[in-house]
């Protein structure tokens, strides 16, 4: 249950990104993500890909750019290290993600 709580707070802190156009996300996350410049050679070593996310995405300042990119371009098929998360994390919290509109239909009601 806890991790389900972390993931509808991640899905709710994304929903800020959620009117921005994928065309902007993609230049943004493009220029200033680490992983498109400051990598030029191999990515640091890790245990997991859980540890490659976190080591490879360490201060990013698009971290949350990067993710909702991913989930809205790739979903469910996501694969590789986006946005400081694995693929099974952001499988995880796709669900969550798309139901991030249903709450927030529902607020205030």
């Amino acid at each position: 249950m806890t991790n389900d709580l972390r993931l509808i707070g991640l899905a709710w802190d994304l929903d800020r990104l959620r009117w921005v156009p994928t065309d902007v996300l993609d230049d943004v996350v493009r220029r200033d993500g680490l992983c498109f410049w400051a990598w030029s050679d191999e990515p640091p070593e890790a245990r997991n890909d859980r540890e490659l996310a976190a080591r490879l995405c360490a201060g990013c300042p698009v971290l949350d750019e990067c993710l909702e990119l991913e989930l809205r371009t790739a979903g469910e098929e996501t694969v590789g290290v986006w946005g400081a998360m694995c693929e099974q994390d952001r499988r995880a919290l796709y669900p969550h993600w798309l139901r991030r509109g249903e709450r927030a239909g529902r607020r205030g009601q």
